[in-house]
């Protein structure tokens, strides 16, 4: 048995996480996922102020206080934290294992960097997989770095060089993906961000382990004595989260998510098995992040009476602005979010915000002529006029694309503790990716019954996210009989009439019945990804929580 735990979700997750986790239980290796897409685009703008910056800073400070505890219990740490400069970050691990008096072997891995190839880009990376990872434990690491690799590589990488599996076993390097991908959020497999998070402490939630098995089978556990939980439904809400259908493509392998099994194995213990896995794809994804332009924002606060007309007048106010500048910005959307409530009993809660926000490839078509038209209009606008914040100049956004290249094209290193450097090959044999046909859905709930109109949440969980401009979300129910009924009631047009903001977009379900969910993809909800912050929930975080706020009929027999 191999015992992998995970101390970091991303950039900027719970900092003594990684002491709590070497500390609180017995592990084999221990794992940090700090990168996303947004990551990379901020890792990107550190590199171009310092050429040897690119890799994320807390990873070092961590490691000052835990390489000792590491060292001392022999557990080898995997984190893809070296960003865009993996090698810088190795040096700067020896240099601090030289300075805190810990012999530790440290390698790391690269090959994902094909900036070369996409001129114009802040930052190009492939998504490699976990084998760089595993000829660096093979040859005795005791710390690994690499840039971009697949979330679910910090896990199949271990698991390859401790159980010895090749290339061709799919199935066990299968399981292997869906334990590294209920592992690479944190806590968000221990009962954070958890739809039913009411009936448990999720005050402090502890991290997640995974203690794998030779078959790829797996249970997923935490260390005894920390917060939150792990049962069924964290874990699929886990995984579930960010993926789109039956087949999760990486460059180890094509894991079927619709083959797993999850089974309660005692209190903070789900057992996963079943996983079947097929041949990779012969491409690897490549995700690109470019400086899209400039952005400003300035959020009007409306309050009392007559909310709609005041929005009204401030928006013709300064869209005349505009035209008398004759320098109106690229794109102007406004938005007016009705947070208010009649006959209020404090201020902020009688109050309205509306949003402007403006982008343009020019800095100064979002700076001053945003700024000095709300400000100027300040004592002859409506009633109550002010705003959250000052208005100020506009800043960069970042734009995140995605390519996919010829596996074999792709230079994978692991550069060696020694400092030798072992190509690893692409894999041998590939299968292009193909859409699963939809599997038959359950008989449907007799009808007839009584049914009660209330939150689609009280029978349904949801988790969503982001990949790119597209969002997931993700909807699971409990019981064999509430599956009957979700899976008939739940499609994708009566999802768009609950979220009418998808109205007219692409939607595409994914029906999951091993984890009686279903899983929706939203194409170009998020425009051009996070960091362009086309919408007021750019990361698509809490789409899920929006679409179990909305009512339906539920029939009584489920409630």
């Amino acid at each position: 048995m191999l015992r992998i735990g995970n101390a970091s979700g991303f950039y900027g997750d719970r900092f003594d996480a990684m002491s709590e986790m070497l500390t609180g239980g017995e592990l084999d290796v221990l794992t940090g996922d700090y990168l996303a897409e947004l990551t990379m685009l901020i890792l990107g703008r550190d590199r171009m102020k310092d050429p040897r910056l690119g890799y994320a800073k807390t990873f070092l400070r961590q490691l000052e206080e835990s390489l000792g505890l590491a060292h001392e219990r022999g557990v080898r740490i995997v984190a893809n934290a070296g960003g865009l400069n993996p090698a810088g970050l190795a040096d700067a691990v020896r240099e601090l294992a030289a300075r805190v008096g810990v012999p530790v072997r440290v390698a790391h891995v690269e090959g994902d960097d094909l900036s070369a190839r996409f001129p114009g880009t802040l930052a190009a990376n492939a998504y490699l997989g976990g084998a760089g990872i595993a000829a660096c434990l093979r040859a005795g690491a005791d710390v690994v770095v690499t840039g971009r690799v697949t979330d679910a590589a910090l896990v199949t990488g271990p698991a390859q060089w401790h159980f010895g599996w090749g290339p061709e076993e799919h199935d066990a390097l299968a399981g292997a993906v869906v334990a590294g991908h209920v592992l690479e959020c944190g806590a968000q497999a221990t009962g954070g961000n958890y739809s039913f998070f009411t009936g448990h402490d999720v005050r402090r939630p502890g991290f997640p382990v995974a203690e794998l098995h030779a078959d790829g089978s797996c249970v997923i556990t935490k260390h005894d004595g920390t917060g939150g939980v792990v049962d069924v439904g964290t874990v699929t809400a886990q995984l579930l989260y960010e993926t789109g259908g039956a087949r999760y493509a990486g460059p180890d392998v094509t894991a079927r998510l619709d083959s797993v099994r999850l089974t309660q194995d005692g209190p903070d213990r789900v057992r996963v098995d079943g996983v079947r896995g097929e041949a990779p794809p012969p491409t690897l994804k490549t995700g690109l992040n470019r400086l899209g332009g400039w952005r400003n924002e300035v959020v009007f606060v409306l309050t009392g009476l007559d909310i709609d007309a005041k929005a009204r007048l401030v928006r013709d106010q300064i869209e005349d602005a505009f035209a008398r500048a004759k320098s109106r910005p690229g794109e102007v959307r406004w938005d007016l979010a009705r947070t208010d409530r009649p006959d209020a009993d404090t201020e902020e809660t009688a109050s309205a915000l509306l949003r402007l926000v403006v982008r343009d490839p020019d800095a100064e078509a979002v700076g001053r002529v945003v700024s000095g038209a709300a400000i100027e209009a300040a004592l002859g606008s409506y009633p109550g006029f002010h705003v959250t914040a000052p208005p100020g100049k506009g800043t960069p956004y970042g734009v995140f694309g995605t390519e996919y290249v010829d596996a074999a094209t792709v230079e994978h290193v692991a550069v060696l503790p020694d400092g030798r450097r072992e190509t690893v090959p692409a894999a041998a044999h590939t299968r292009a990716l193909e859409p699963v046909p939809d599997p038959d859905l359950p008989e449907p709930l007799p009808g007839g019954g009584q049914v009660r109109r209330v939150p689609l949440g009280l029978v349904a969980g949801a988790r969503s996210g982001d990949k790119g401009g597209d969002a997931n979300v993700g909807v699971w129910v409990r019981t064999d009989e509430a599956w009957r009924w979700l899976a008939h009631e739940l499609t994708v047009d009566r999802f768009r009439e609950l979220l009418p903001e998808t109205a007219d977009l692409r939607v595409v379900r994914h029906v999951l019945p091993n984890l009686r969910a279903l899983n929706f993809v939203v194409h170009g909800l998020l425009g051009e990804g996070v960091a362009a912050q086309a919408r007021f929930d750019p990361q698509a975080k809490a789409v899920g929580e929006w679409l179990r706020a909305r009512y339906v009929d539920v029939p009584e027999v489920l409630l």
